[in-house]
């Protein structure tokens, strides 16, 4: 059989669509740009098919029907990979056939889902699926011939936890987007003062801690509206239930809302405040610096590495700390002038064409370590 022409890359894009697929998307699109001269292949959910093949034209886009957590994850996923015959494999997720025995980079987000519970979901179901993912991330991080992170902090992180080299992680920070569609106001919060969070409700995003705080503030503050923004799911359910239950007024939960209407209410906000206990590069801060809104944000794991001086932090396990800091951004306009100018500084440290080029010298590297091998 004759050899390929290209060596041949295939990527796990099953993550596409979603949150976290966003740093997926990105990066298809702007290695499209970067016009590899190899053979990509990328597997995907066929709601993302259309999709993929728009953004990058000369990629392959190839339907895959298996889910994370599965036995058909790991017994036919991996079949299907293997009868690719990649060169070399990148999973953009931990979630992947950890029994696959060839060349791969892994993209470890953070170990977030490790240190936090899902209250949402049946204790049991959590208790199995924690255990099996505990151990996914340290077979993950140590059966790679390479690794991606977001930031710094979750290398130092994986590195402590898994007892691994740290030469064979490479830090690809991602980057925020201005939101094209033309600002439309949400009519809750048209004419109203208000600060606002955007995301999901899960455990260590830290919003009980954000709407107690939000109690305290309106003492001084009582026409202050607190929009948290992000589709309504059952811990989001839980989270109204805890407003309801201590008192709070001023809340608005406005579901889900357009791009239109998420950038109307960055540019229109007194404060975009970041409460959580852990993140793996907080790209909503980022994204609220370029439409102009000033930061108030957690000062836990890579959160100050990735706002540097664009925000102003506080502890968050501190209600009174945290109502003090966003009390004084949105008071003082000099101090919101100052956040808002550094935050479209910060915001050009960061380069999805950057993370592509970073990434696709990884593949450059180890495509050759095995060609001389």
């Amino acid at each position: 059989m004759p050899s390929r022409s290209k060596k041949r890359i295939v990527i796990d894009v099953r993550e596409s669509g979603t949150s976290t697929g966003r740093y997926v998307d990105k990066f298809i699109e702007h290695l499209h740009s970067l016009s590899p001269d190899l053979e990509i292949m990328m597997l995907a959910k066929s709601h993302r098919l259309t999709y993929l093949r728009t953004i990058a034209p000369e990629f392959q886009v190839i339907e895959t029907p298996f889910e994370y957590f599965t036995f058909g994850e790991q017994l036919g996923f991996k079949d299907q990979i293997k009868n690719l015959k990649p060169d070399l494999v990148h999973f953009t997720m931990v979630q992947q056939p950890i029994f696959y025995r060839g060349t791969v980079v892994t993209t470890m987000h953070d170990l977030t889902r490790i240190r936090f519970n899902n209250p949402a979901m049946n204790p049991l179901v959590f208790a199995i699926k924690h255990a099996i993912y505990t151990q996914v991330n340290k077979r993950v991080a140590k059966k790679s011939q390479a690794i991606i992170t977001p930031s710094q902090f979750v290398k130092d992180d994986i590195v402590a936890y898994t007892n691994i080299n740290p030469d064979k992680i490479t830090v690809t920070h991602e980057a925020a987007d201005r939101i094209a569609d033309e600002p439309k106001p949400l009519q809750r919060l048209d004419g109203k003062e208000f600060i606002m969070y955007v995301g999901t409700p899960h455990v260590h995003k830290n919003l009980e801690n954000l709407i107690l705080a939000h109690s305290k503030i309106l003492q001084t503050h009582p026409d202050l509206i607190l929009a948290l923004m992000g589709k309504q799911d059952e811990n989001y359910k839980r989270i109204e239930h805890f407003a309801r239950e201590h008192e709070v007024k001023n809340i608005v939960f406005t579901g889900f809302v357009s791009e239109s209407e998420l950038r109307w209410s960055y540019e229109h906000c007194r404060a975009y405040i970041f409460p959580s206990l852990s993140e793996g590069f907080g790209l909503p801060s980022l994204e609220a610096m370029i439409h102009g809104a000033p930061v108030v944000c957690s000062n836990s794991t890579c959160l100050p590495e990735i706002n540097g001086s664009a925000a102003r932090f506080f502890n968050p396990l501190d209600i009174n700390d945290m109502a003090d800091k966003i009390t004084e951004v949105i008071d003082n306009e000099d101090t919101r002038r100052f956040l808002i100018e550094r935050g479209y500084k910060q915001v050009t440290k960061y380069s999805w064409d950057k993370m592509a080029e970073q990434t696709l010298a990884i593949y450059h590297k180890l495509l050759q370590e095995n060609d001389s091998a």
